[in-house]
Protein backbone atom coordinates (compact mmCIF):
# COMPACT_ATOMS: atom_id res chain seq x y z
CA UNK A 1 0.00 0.00 0.00
CA UNK A 2 2.66 2.55 0.73
CA UNK A 3 4.34 1.81 -2.65
CA UNK A 4 0.75 2.90 -4.21
CA UNK A 5 0.83 5.78 -2.42
CA UNK A 6 3.96 7.18 -3.38
CA UNK A 7 3.23 6.43 -6.50
CA UNK A 8 -0.48 8.44 -6.61
CA UNK A 9 1.29 11.11 -5.15
CA UNK A 10 3.99 11.25 -7.59
CA UNK A 11 1.21 11.56 -10.39
CA UNK A 12 -0.34 14.06 -8.82
CA UNK A 13 2.74 16.58 -8.59
CA UNK A 14 4.76 15.55 -11.47
CA UNK A 15 2.18 14.20 -14.02
CA UNK A 16 -1.08 16.23 -13.16
CA UNK A 17 0.88 19.63 -11.75
CA UNK A 18 4.65 19.33 -13.80
CA UNK A 19 5.51 21.06 -10.12
CA UNK A 20 9.26 22.28 -10.82
CA UNK A 21 11.94 23.21 -8.40
CA UNK A 22 11.65 25.94 -6.26
CA UNK A 23 8.07 26.56 -7.16
CA UNK A 24 5.56 27.46 -4.37
CA UNK A 25 3.07 24.57 -3.34
CA UNK A 26 -0.42 24.86 -2.19
CA UNK A 27 -1.85 21.51 -0.25
CA UNK A 28 -5.65 21.60 1.00
CA UNK A 29 -6.83 18.38 2.86
CA UNK A 30 -8.96 17.45 5.43
CA UNK A 31 -6.89 16.28 8.78
CA UNK A 32 -7.57 12.59 8.60
CA UNK A 33 -5.06 12.38 5.58
CA UNK A 34 -2.54 14.06 7.56
CA UNK A 35 -0.36 10.77 6.05
CA UNK A 36 -0.85 11.09 2.59
CA UNK A 37 0.53 14.89 2.91
CA UNK A 38 3.04 13.87 4.38
CA UNK A 39 4.04 11.52 1.46
CA UNK A 40 3.14 14.59 -0.81
CA UNK A 41 5.33 16.87 1.03
CA UNK A 42 8.51 14.37 1.01
CA UNK A 43 8.43 13.79 -2.60
CA UNK A 44 8.31 17.97 -2.80
CA UNK A 45 11.01 18.63 -1.24
CA UNK A 46 13.11 16.20 -2.95
CA UNK A 47 11.80 18.11 -6.49
CA UNK A 48 13.30 21.06 -4.97
CA UNK A 49 9.95 22.75 -3.00
CA UNK A 50 10.86 24.88 -0.44
CA UNK A 51 7.83 26.60 0.62
CA UNK A 52 4.25 24.56 1.19
CA UNK A 53 1.32 25.75 2.69
CA UNK A 54 -1.27 23.16 4.12
CA UNK A 55 -4.78 24.21 4.25
CA UNK A 56 -6.03 21.93 6.63
CA UNK A 57 -9.51 21.53 7.51
CA UNK A 58 -11.20 19.49 10.17
CA UNK A 59 -14.79 19.09 8.96
CA UNK A 60 -15.80 17.66 13.03
CA UNK A 61 -15.06 21.11 13.95
CA UNK A 62 -16.07 22.49 11.11
CA UNK A 63 -19.75 21.19 12.28
CA UNK A 64 -19.65 22.08 15.63
CA UNK A 65 -18.76 25.40 14.51
CA UNK A 66 -21.75 25.51 12.55
CA UNK A 67 -23.92 24.38 14.94
CA UNK A 68 -22.96 26.73 17.93
CA UNK A 69 -22.00 30.13 15.97
CA UNK A 70 -23.96 32.54 14.13
CA UNK A 71 -22.79 33.95 10.46
CA UNK A 72 -20.35 36.84 11.78
CA UNK A 73 -19.51 34.57 14.54
CA UNK A 74 -17.96 31.81 11.88
CA UNK A 75 -16.21 34.66 9.94
CA UNK A 76 -13.62 35.46 12.71
CA UNK A 77 -12.52 31.90 13.00
CA UNK A 78 -9.36 30.86 11.17
CA UNK A 79 -10.87 27.85 9.28
CA UNK A 80 -13.40 30.12 6.96
CA UNK A 81 -11.03 32.48 6.23
CA UNK A 82 -9.13 32.13 3.26
CA UNK A 83 -7.10 34.20 2.35
CA UNK A 84 -3.80 31.91 1.75
CA UNK A 85 -5.37 31.01 -1.61
CA UNK A 86 -5.14 34.13 -3.11
CA UNK A 87 -1.46 34.84 -1.99
CA UNK A 88 -0.32 32.12 -2.96
CA UNK A 89 -1.71 32.08 -6.14
CA UNK A 90 -0.06 35.42 -6.50
CA UNK A 91 3.48 33.40 -5.81
CA UNK A 92 3.26 31.03 -8.27
CA UNK A 93 2.36 27.92 -6.42
CA UNK A 94 0.75 24.71 -7.64
CA UNK A 95 -2.12 23.89 -6.33
CA UNK A 96 -3.16 19.87 -4.73
CA UNK A 97 -6.95 19.76 -3.85
CA UNK A 98 -7.53 16.84 -1.78
CA UNK A 99 -10.91 16.12 -1.49
CA UNK A 100 -12.62 13.31 0.45
CA UNK A 101 -16.40 13.40 1.86
CA UNK A 102 -18.43 12.59 5.33
CA UNK A 103 -21.16 12.06 3.53
CA UNK A 104 -24.82 13.62 5.94
CA UNK A 105 -22.30 15.09 8.15
CA UNK A 106 -24.02 18.31 7.96
CA UNK A 107 -27.56 17.00 7.89
CA UNK A 108 -28.52 19.04 11.05
CA UNK A 109 -26.77 22.52 9.84
CA UNK A 110 -29.42 24.98 8.93
CA UNK A 111 -28.73 25.29 5.23
CA UNK A 112 -28.52 29.10 5.10
CA UNK A 113 -25.83 29.37 7.53
CA UNK A 114 -24.14 26.36 5.70
CA UNK A 115 -24.71 28.17 2.47
CA UNK A 116 -23.70 31.74 3.64
CA UNK A 117 -20.26 30.73 5.11
CA UNK A 118 -19.23 28.83 2.05
CA UNK A 119 -19.86 31.67 0.07
CA UNK A 120 -17.77 34.05 2.41
CA UNK A 121 -14.75 31.48 2.07
CA UNK A 122 -14.98 31.93 -2.21
CA UNK A 123 -15.21 35.76 -1.32
CA UNK A 124 -11.94 35.46 0.78
CA UNK A 125 -9.93 33.36 -2.33
CA UNK A 126 -11.17 35.95 -5.19
CA UNK A 127 -7.48 36.20 -6.45
CA UNK A 128 -7.13 32.99 -6.84
CA UNK A 129 -10.09 32.09 -8.61
CA UNK A 130 -9.69 35.07 -11.07
CA UNK A 131 -6.09 33.99 -11.81
CA UNK A 132 -7.42 30.36 -12.31
CA UNK A 133 -9.53 31.76 -14.38
CA UNK A 134 -7.16 33.12 -16.47
CA UNK A 135 -5.27 30.01 -16.87
CA UNK A 136 -2.35 31.13 -14.64
CA UNK A 137 -2.69 28.43 -11.89
CA UNK A 138 -1.67 25.40 -12.12
CA UNK A 139 -4.17 22.93 -10.33
CA UNK A 140 -5.28 19.56 -9.34
CA UNK A 141 -8.40 18.12 -7.76
CA UNK A 142 -7.57 14.53 -6.20
CA UNK A 143 -9.21 12.40 -4.03
CA UNK A 144 -8.22 10.88 -0.39
CA UNK A 145 -10.63 8.55 1.44
CA UNK A 146 -12.04 9.25 5.15
CA UNK A 147 -12.83 6.30 7.49
CA UNK A 148 -16.88 7.37 6.71
CA UNK A 149 -16.94 7.86 2.61
CA UNK A 150 -15.79 4.72 2.63
CA UNK A 151 -17.72 2.94 5.14
CA UNK A 152 -20.72 4.22 3.10
CA UNK A 153 -19.07 2.48 0.19
CA UNK A 154 -18.23 -0.49 1.31
CA UNK A 155 -20.22 -1.34 4.13
CA UNK A 156 -19.57 -5.08 4.37
CA UNK A 157 -16.03 -4.33 4.61
CA UNK A 158 -13.84 -5.18 7.11
CA UNK A 159 -11.43 -2.66 5.69
CA UNK A 160 -13.40 -0.08 4.07
CA UNK A 161 -10.33 2.32 3.47
CA UNK A 162 -8.23 0.38 1.83
CA UNK A 163 -11.00 -1.18 -0.27
CA UNK A 164 -11.59 2.56 -1.32
CA UNK A 165 -7.85 3.32 -1.58
CA UNK A 166 -7.24 0.80 -4.18
CA UNK A 167 -10.77 1.60 -6.34
CA UNK A 168 -8.99 4.81 -6.05
CA UNK A 169 -6.01 3.56 -7.51
CA UNK A 170 -7.42 1.10 -9.82
CA UNK A 171 -9.55 4.18 -11.82
CA UNK A 172 -6.82 6.31 -12.23
CA UNK A 173 -4.46 3.71 -13.03
CA UNK A 174 -1.72 3.42 -10.59
CA UNK A 175 -1.14 -0.52 -10.64
CA UNK A 176 0.37 0.12 -13.96
CA UNK A 177 3.44 0.40 -14.79
CA UNK A 178 2.94 2.77 -17.68
CA UNK A 179 0.64 5.06 -15.32
CA UNK A 180 2.34 8.51 -17.06
CA UNK A 181 1.61 6.97 -21.02
CA UNK A 182 -1.59 5.96 -20.12
CA UNK A 183 -2.81 9.23 -18.76
CA UNK A 184 -1.28 10.83 -21.85
CA UNK A 185 -3.11 8.60 -24.36
CA UNK A 186 -6.57 9.56 -22.87
CA UNK A 187 -6.03 13.52 -22.62
CA UNK A 188 -5.29 12.81 -26.08
CA UNK A 189 -8.08 10.94 -26.89
CA UNK A 190 -10.19 13.26 -25.28
CA UNK A 191 -8.31 15.97 -26.81
CA UNK A 192 -9.36 14.18 -29.89
CA UNK A 193 -13.06 14.66 -29.47
CA UNK A 194 -13.15 17.79 -27.87
CA UNK A 195 -11.77 19.06 -31.34
CA UNK A 196 -14.70 17.18 -33.19
CA UNK A 197 -16.88 18.70 -31.19
CA UNK A 198 -15.13 22.06 -32.10
CA UNK A 199 -15.55 21.48 -35.98
CA UNK A 200 -19.13 21.07 -35.32
CA UNK A 201 -20.35 24.07 -34.20
CA UNK A 202 -23.16 23.60 -32.71
CA UNK A 203 -25.76 25.72 -31.79
CA UNK A 204 -28.12 24.51 -29.63
CA UNK A 205 -27.84 20.97 -28.00
CA UNK A 206 -31.31 19.14 -26.75
CA UNK A 207 -31.56 16.69 -23.78
CA UNK A 208 -33.97 13.54 -23.39
CA UNK A 209 -34.05 10.39 -20.95
CA UNK A 210 -36.71 8.22 -19.50
CA UNK A 211 -36.19 9.80 -16.21
CA UNK A 212 -38.32 12.59 -17.79
CA UNK A 213 -35.31 15.20 -18.68
CA UNK A 214 -36.86 17.14 -21.35
CA UNK A 215 -34.35 20.26 -22.12
CA UNK A 216 -32.31 22.27 -24.07
CA UNK A 217 -29.93 24.94 -24.16
CA UNK A 218 -27.70 27.63 -26.76
CA UNK A 219 -23.80 27.88 -26.84
CA UNK A 220 -22.19 31.01 -27.25
CA UNK A 221 -20.76 31.49 -31.09
CA UNK A 222 -17.53 31.32 -30.45
CA UNK A 223 -17.51 28.34 -27.85
CA UNK A 224 -14.54 26.02 -27.21
CA UNK A 225 -14.87 22.12 -26.12
CA UNK A 226 -12.18 20.85 -23.67
CA UNK A 227 -11.07 18.22 -21.55
CA UNK A 228 -9.27 18.22 -18.52
CA UNK A 229 -6.03 19.00 -19.61
CA UNK A 230 -5.79 22.99 -19.70
CA UNK A 231 -2.91 24.92 -21.68
CA UNK A 232 -1.79 27.78 -18.82
CA UNK A 233 -0.44 30.90 -20.03
CA UNK A 234 2.71 29.85 -18.59
CA UNK A 235 3.20 27.34 -21.33
CA UNK A 236 2.97 24.30 -19.26
CA UNK A 237 -0.57 21.59 -19.50
CA UNK A 238 -1.72 20.18 -16.69
CA UNK A 239 -4.24 17.81 -15.86
CA UNK A 240 -6.43 19.33 -13.21
CA UNK A 241 -9.08 16.42 -12.53
CA UNK A 242 -7.21 13.59 -11.78
CA UNK A 243 -9.47 11.35 -12.54
CA UNK A 244 -10.99 12.35 -15.69
CA UNK A 245 -13.45 11.53 -18.52
CA UNK A 246 -15.36 14.27 -19.25
CA UNK A 247 -15.86 16.92 -22.61
CA UNK A 248 -17.25 20.03 -21.56
CA UNK A 249 -17.94 23.81 -22.57
CA UNK A 250 -19.95 26.61 -21.43
CA UNK A 251 -23.41 27.17 -22.19
CA UNK A 252 -25.11 30.73 -22.97
CA UNK A 253 -26.42 31.00 -19.47
CA UNK A 254 -29.31 32.88 -20.75
CA UNK A 255 -31.09 29.80 -22.74
CA UNK A 256 -31.68 27.30 -20.59
CA UNK A 257 -35.21 25.53 -20.81
CA UNK A 258 -37.03 22.25 -19.84
CA UNK A 259 -36.36 19.68 -16.97
CA UNK A 260 -33.83 17.84 -16.09
CA UNK A 261 -33.71 15.12 -13.00
CA UNK A 262 -30.20 13.55 -11.40
CA UNK A 263 -29.14 10.51 -12.36
CA UNK A 264 -26.73 10.12 -8.96
CA UNK A 265 -26.85 12.20 -5.15
CA UNK A 266 -25.10 15.21 -5.07
CA UNK A 267 -22.94 15.44 -1.56
CA UNK A 268 -22.82 19.37 -1.24
CA UNK A 269 -21.09 20.61 1.78
CA UNK A 270 -21.68 17.18 3.22
CA UNK A 271 -25.67 17.07 2.90
CA UNK A 272 -26.66 14.11 0.09
CA UNK A 273 -28.85 15.74 -1.96
CA UNK A 274 -30.71 13.02 -4.01
CA UNK A 275 -33.67 12.01 -6.43
CA UNK A 276 -33.90 15.35 -7.26
CA UNK A 277 -35.07 17.81 -10.34
CA UNK A 278 -34.85 21.45 -11.46
CA UNK A 279 -37.22 23.43 -13.99
CA UNK A 280 -34.95 25.81 -16.18
CA UNK A 281 -36.83 29.01 -18.05
CA UNK A 282 -34.98 31.58 -20.04
CA UNK A 283 -31.58 30.58 -18.52
CA UNK A 284 -32.49 30.45 -14.58
CA UNK A 285 -33.48 27.72 -12.47
CA UNK A 286 -37.44 28.42 -11.92
CA UNK A 287 -38.47 25.67 -9.57
CA UNK A 288 -37.20 22.44 -8.25
CA UNK A 289 -36.88 19.32 -6.12
CA UNK A 290 -35.83 16.84 -3.97
CA UNK A 291 -36.87 13.74 -2.08
CA UNK A 292 -33.87 14.36 0.06
CA UNK A 293 -32.09 17.32 0.72
CA UNK A 294 -34.70 19.88 -0.65
CA UNK A 295 -33.45 22.80 1.08
CA UNK A 296 -30.39 22.27 0.46
CA UNK A 297 -30.91 22.30 -3.21
CA UNK A 298 -32.88 25.82 -2.63
CA UNK A 299 -29.44 27.44 -1.25
CA UNK A 300 -27.33 26.14 -3.90
CA UNK A 301 -29.97 27.70 -6.25
CA UNK A 302 -29.95 30.89 -4.61
CA UNK A 303 -26.46 31.32 -2.45
CA UNK A 304 -25.12 33.98 -4.63
CA UNK A 305 -25.46 35.72 -7.82
CA UNK A 306 -26.56 34.21 -10.82
CA UNK A 307 -25.89 30.67 -8.98
CA UNK A 308 -29.93 29.70 -10.29
CA UNK A 309 -27.83 30.04 -14.08
CA UNK A 310 -25.87 27.74 -15.48
CA UNK A 311 -21.96 27.63 -16.61
CA UNK A 312 -21.31 24.29 -17.61
CA UNK A 313 -22.34 21.32 -19.86
CA UNK A 314 -20.38 18.43 -19.78
CA UNK A 315 -20.20 14.90 -22.12
CA UNK A 316 -19.44 11.52 -20.21
CA UNK A 317 -20.02 8.53 -22.05
CA UNK A 318 -22.20 6.11 -19.70
CA UNK A 319 -19.59 3.13 -20.85
CA UNK A 320 -16.25 4.72 -18.99
CA UNK A 321 -14.51 3.35 -16.02
CA UNK A 322 -15.75 4.77 -13.02
CA UNK A 323 -19.41 4.11 -14.67
CA UNK A 324 -18.77 0.96 -15.33
CA UNK A 325 -17.60 0.64 -11.80
CA UNK A 326 -21.57 0.57 -10.68
CA UNK A 327 -20.66 2.50 -7.64
CA UNK A 328 -21.99 6.04 -6.54
CA UNK A 329 -19.15 7.18 -4.74
CA UNK A 330 -21.08 10.43 -3.39
CA UNK A 331 -17.41 13.07 -4.64
CA UNK A 332 -18.49 14.93 -7.41
CA UNK A 333 -14.72 14.29 -8.83
CA UNK A 334 -15.42 10.96 -9.30
CA UNK A 335 -19.34 10.76 -10.21
CA UNK A 336 -19.16 13.94 -12.58
CA UNK A 337 -16.63 11.48 -14.67
CA UNK A 338 -19.08 8.96 -14.62
CA UNK A 339 -22.19 10.76 -16.43
CA UNK A 340 -22.94 13.59 -17.99
CA UNK A 341 -23.80 16.50 -16.06
CA UNK A 342 -24.78 20.48 -15.83
CA UNK A 343 -23.14 22.85 -13.29
CA UNK A 344 -24.99 25.32 -11.81
CA UNK A 345 -23.00 28.72 -11.35
CA UNK A 346 -19.67 29.87 -12.68
CA UNK A 347 -18.48 29.25 -16.27
CA UNK A 348 -15.31 28.96 -17.88
CA UNK A 349 -13.39 31.73 -19.68
CA UNK A 350 -11.03 29.42 -21.47
CA UNK A 351 -14.54 27.73 -22.83
CA UNK A 352 -14.46 30.85 -24.65
CA UNK A 353 -12.29 31.89 -27.46
CA UNK A 354 -9.85 34.92 -26.17
CA UNK A 355 -11.95 34.29 -23.16
CA UNK A 356 -8.85 34.03 -20.38
CA UNK A 357 -7.69 37.64 -21.74
CA UNK A 358 -11.44 39.26 -21.67
CA UNK A 359 -12.34 41.73 -19.08
CA UNK A 360 -15.64 40.72 -16.87
CA UNK A 361 -17.71 42.90 -19.09
CA UNK A 362 -16.76 41.03 -22.56
CA UNK A 363 -17.45 37.97 -21.12
CA UNK A 364 -20.60 38.58 -19.63
CA UNK A 365 -21.47 40.16 -23.15
CA UNK A 366 -20.70 36.64 -24.89
CA UNK A 367 -23.11 35.24 -22.46
CA UNK A 368 -20.97 33.19 -20.11
CA UNK A 369 -22.76 33.25 -16.49
CA UNK A 370 -20.48 35.17 -13.86
CA UNK A 371 -21.01 33.51 -10.39
CA UNK A 372 -18.52 32.67 -7.42
CA UNK A 373 -20.08 29.36 -7.17
CA UNK A 374 -19.44 26.44 -9.05
CA UNK A 375 -21.21 22.84 -8.85
CA UNK A 376 -21.78 19.95 -10.94
CA UNK A 377 -24.84 17.48 -11.11
CA UNK A 378 -25.19 14.53 -12.85
CA UNK A 379 -27.59 14.04 -15.36
CA UNK A 380 -26.57 11.30 -17.66
CA UNK A 381 -28.53 8.12 -17.92
CA UNK A 382 -28.33 4.44 -20.60
CA UNK A 383 -30.54 5.95 -22.44
CA UNK A 384 -29.78 9.58 -22.89
CA UNK A 385 -29.89 11.18 -25.95
CA UNK A 386 -28.35 14.61 -26.73
CA UNK A 387 -28.79 16.23 -30.02
CA UNK A 388 -27.13 19.26 -31.35
CA UNK A 389 -27.83 21.84 -33.73
CA UNK A 390 -25.28 23.22 -35.78
CA UNK A 391 -25.22 27.43 -36.77
CA UNK A 392 -25.84 26.67 -39.96
CA UNK A 393 -29.46 23.89 -38.96
CA UNK A 394 -27.51 20.90 -39.68
CA UNK A 395 -29.26 18.27 -36.84
CA UNK A 396 -26.30 15.52 -35.86
CA UNK A 397 -26.70 13.20 -32.82
CA UNK A 398 -23.98 13.55 -30.32
CA UNK A 399 -25.37 10.95 -27.83
CA UNK A 400 -27.42 7.26 -27.95
CA UNK A 401 -28.25 4.99 -25.30
CA UNK A 402 -26.23 7.03 -23.33
CA UNK A 403 -22.98 7.45 -24.86
CA UNK A 404 -21.39 8.91 -27.53
CA UNK A 405 -22.66 8.52 -31.72
CA UNK A 406 -19.52 6.44 -34.00
CA UNK A 407 -18.57 9.51 -34.88
CA UNK A 408 -17.48 11.04 -31.84
CA UNK A 409 -15.18 8.02 -30.76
Amino acid sequence: MEQLLEKYAGVILNTCLKVEKDQPLFISCTTERLDFVRILTKLAYEIGVKDIYYDLQDPILRHEALLNLNLDELKNLHIFNRHAWSEYAKKGAAFVMLVSENPGLMADVNAKLSSDIAMYGLETRKEFDDLRDKSMVPWCIAAVPTESWAKLLFKDSKNPVEDLWNKIFDICQIKEDNVEELWNEKIEKLSTRAEKLNNCHFKTLKYKNSKGTDFQIDLPENHLWGSGKESLQIKKDVLVNFPTEEIFTSPDCETANGIVYSSKPLSYHDVIIDNFSITFKDGRAVDCKAEKGEETLKELINSCKNSDRLGEVALVPYDSPISNSNIIFYETLFDENAACHLALGAAFPDCLKGGPEMSKEELEANKLNDCANHVDFMIGTDDLEIIGTTIDGEEIKIFENGNFTQYFN
